[in-house]
């Protein structure tokens, strides 16, 4: 019972600290504080995925943490209890080739600003991992790896990850043989030896190499597509 007394302390002592950032904005005077994140930037195909959470100021979830640092069973797990414990929630796609289009910072900054608007409540304070917004009219914070240093920075990004994993397993059927199940739309061995095999399929980066250098650097060659997905 000692033991798991303190084991207990100790996570609540870990949150405490990842809620730093956080405590002051509520003592500066803010009272709706969003964390968002993203995950997708790297890949050669499929969506970058933004997310947004607004957590209650009480807040506490065991084991919550930047999301590479979970397995994804614990991811998943989490994201159910996050999404349940919430305020607010909300989550945005930007798949090519309109990512392709706007080049994969803006294609994260655009993510990033549909989550904040299609929250059903509007921040008024956002801490967001290493990114500044500057089309959005909210006080903001941006923390380099900041799914580190803050609980609603860690929280968003467990949700995008998870949200970006289960649709590449969905686009796996759509696109069988380039292992998007496995490999989340990164350049491995074998997703790219099916690139080498059989071209690009409609979920590839026609900014990113080698896809860029098959169609020619044409960036309107295929049809363009956003999905977002709302906390109703």
């Amino acid at each position: 019972m000692a033991k798991n007394k303190l084991s207990l302390e100790k996570e609540q002592e870990r949150i405490r600290q990842l809620k730093r950032y956080e405590l002051e904005a509520y003592a500066e005077g803010y009272k709706i504080i969003a964390g968002l994140d993203e995950v997708g930037r790297g890949p050669l195909a499929g969506p970058v995925v933004a997310a947004a959470v607004i957590l209650p100021a009480d807040f506490f979830l065991p084991e919550v943490d930047d999301s590479k640092k979970l397995g994804a069973k614990k991811r998943q797990k989490l994201a159910a209890e996050i999404k349940r414990e919430a305020l607010d929630w909300s989550v945005s796609y930007v798949f090519p080739p309109y990512l392709d289009e706007l080049n994969i910072l803006g294609a994260t900054k655009h993510a990033m600003i549909n989550c904040v608007d299609t929250l059903n409540t509007r921040p008024d304070f956002l801490l967001i991992d290493a990114l500044f917004l500057d089309d959005i009219n909210i006080k903001q914070l941006p923390l380099v790896k900041g799914d580190t240093l803050s609980v609603s920075i860690a929280c968003a990004s467990i949700i995008a990850k998870v949200e970006r994993d289960q649709s590449m397993a969905y686009y796996d059927q759509l696109y069988p043989g380039y292992d998007f199940t496995s490999n989340k739309g990164y350049g491995t061995k074998k997703h790219l030896a099916a690139l080498a095999e059989n071209g690009p399929c409609g979920l590839h980066r026609t900014s990113f190499e080698p896809i860029k250098s098959f169609y020619g650097g044409n960036l309107n060659a295929r049809r363009t597509s956003i999905f977002n997905q709302r906390n109703n």
